[in-house]
């Protein structure tokens, strides 16, 4: 930037103010604001119970936005009625003088929507029980549900370690339609890997991860058995020495 002297020789004599009274008190105002503010962005986090949060409040003037982020003001938007949003607070850039002005007209209307929601809020829960039934125990479903797997598991080990011997490869699957649903068993080293209902889209009733539901095995239970069967069919149609299982 040229100095006034540097100007003077180019036949420039012009007074230019200085805005930095104008920027100390609008930097004075925002800091004050963001203090007050950030009481309520602190309560706001306490009521939500989240670690980001919003909230709008209307006054007369306008819309106020609320945003933190763990319970520190994020920004705090004014979306007045005639004219532009001001962020009186904000990550980024401070607010324009003027948009501030017209904020700080309103912010008291602001605070004044906050507390009559606060205030709408007391006694909401007044009367409510915190006394609950006992929820019901799974453990038999769960036992039952087991028992009938750990029968499906026990029967493909010995499908697995019987295939695994006849194909002599150490991963490999065997599959059959039963009922209009492809069965498949994965083994791995003559272990179960997985035995699935349905296509890859299907149901695993055998696998690595989670338990199928109890209703899922019951409705699979008695197909299975037809599995078993197309399993003995295979090998009975084969020279070999692979013997047949059943459930």
């Amino acid at each position: 930037m040229s100095s006034p002297s540097e100007t003077a020789g180019l036949g420039i004599d012009l007074d230019v103010r200085d805005v930095e009274a104008v920027a100390d008190r609008r930097d004075e105002l925002v800091a004050a604001v963001r203090d007050h503010a950030g009481g309520i962005a602190y309560r706001l986090a306490k009521l939500q119970g989240g670690d980001y949060g919003r909230t709008e409040l209307s006054t007369a003037g306008g819309e106020w936005t609320v945003k933190h982020e763990a319970g520190e003001l994020e920004f705090l938007l004014f979306s007045p009625k005639r004219g532009s949003d001001t962020y009186v607070v904000s990550t980024k850039q401070p607010p324009e003088p003027s948009g501030l002005s017209a904020a700080l007209e309103d912010y008291p209307n602001m605070v004044a929507a906050w507390n009559a929601y606060v205030d709408s809020l007391s006694g909401v829960l007044d009367g409510v029980s915190a006394e609950f039934p006992e929820p019901a125990s799974t453990d038999g479903v769960v036992a039952e549900r087991d028992r009938v797997l750990d029968s499906i598991r026990e029967t493909c080990g010995v499908i697995a370690g019987e295939v695994y011997r006849y194909e002599g490869d150490d991963y490999g699957t065997f599959t059959a339609r039963v009922a209009g649903d492809r069965w498949e068993l994965k083994w791995e080293e003559g272990s179960v890997s997985y035995l699935r209902v349905g296509g890859s889209g299907g149901l695993y009733l055998l696998s690595q991860y989670e338990a199928p539901s109890a209703a899922d095995v019951r409705e699979y239970a008695e197909p299975f058995a037809g599995f078993v069967e197309a399993y003995n069919e295979f090998v009975e149609g084969l020279e070999s020495d692979l013997e047949t299982v059943s459930v």
